[in-house]
């Protein structure tokens, strides 16, 4: 592999620079309204709903989702209190909306074409027993040089997910190659949040063995002007559903199954 050089200082520093990053991704994943903190998982339909760890009656249609609250019940939506029925629109995939109540937040979003209500309660017992994901040991190595290649046209990409019976479409870009231990891989890349940044999903052959059986992450920057980017396998990182049977993960594209162990990154949560 072509990994990023380091002397015996800089490896140091490499692990310091690693550990910082991880605790500040921890943080966030244990945040009192992350993934962590959701108690419910309810599919919107045409009839209304009342959920036991939310307020109201819920449903969804053309126009979008609806709330209808009953006398004595309230949401707030970016900072103002809301009663009655109230409509929060047609949402977007892969969007979410968080209006609060009290000191939970009642998530509303759209997945795989389906409106969906998560609440998320910091008490829930799984974020409140929180200890932390172990990992490897940072290690230089798995920070592989690689280069990107643009797809003539991005690609409209189906993926199954981890919630039977629900598909994802994300928009490919193009794909990644580096080699490991002298073996040419490719990934195929997703377009990230950041710009020109990319995502990957994969598995490897430390899945479901050390890690995470049915995927792992990995964001990352925007390439340089000649597709140069570092494929950092340190940063690879656990999906909600390794966590939690309350998400809707997406599952790798067939073609990102990596036949070698890439023993870096965050292990089968403890």
């Amino acid at each position: 592999m072509t990994a990023v050089s380091e002397t015996a200082s800089g490896t140091d520093d490499f692990a310091a620079q690693w550990a910082d990053w991880h605790r500040r991704h921890e943080a966030a994943r244990a945040g009192e309204h992350g993934f962590l903190a959701i108690t419910s998982f309810n599919w919107l339909t045409d009839e209304p709903q009342r959920f036991a760890d939310a307020p109201g009656e819920w449903s969804t249609g053309p126009d979008g989702v609806v709330v209808a609250l009953a006398d004595g019940e309230s949401l707030t939506v970016d900072g103002t209190a809301v009663t009655g029925r109230y409509s929060f629109g047609v949402i977007a995939e892969r969007d979410s909306l968080y209006p609060a109540w009290g000191d939970a937040v009642i998530e509303v979003a759209k997945r795989g074409g389906n409106d969906i209500v998560r609440p998320r309660h910091p008490d829930n017992p799984l974020r409140v027993a929180y200890e932390g994901t172990p990992a490897f040991p940072a290690d230089p190595l798995w920070a592989i040089v690689g280069r990107y290649f643009p797809f003539d046209e991005p690609r409209p990409t189906a993926v199954g997910s981890v919630a039977d019976g629900l598909e994802h479409v994300y928009t490919a870009p193009g794909r990644v190659e580096f080699s490991v231990d002298g073996r040419e891989l490719a990934l195929t890349a997703f377009a990230g949040h950041a710009p020109g940044g990319l995502f990957i999903l994969f598995t490897d052959e430390t899945s479901g063995v050390t890690t995470y059986a049915a995927n792992r992450s990995l964001h990352l920057p925007a390439p340089d002007a000649d597709g140069t980017v570092v494929v950092d396998f340190n940063r690879a990182t656990n999906l909600p559903c390794a966590y939690t049977t309350l998400a809707t993960c997406p599952l790798p594209p067939a073609e990102n199954r990596l036949p070698v162990a890439v023993e870096a990154g965050e292990k089968i949560p403890g």
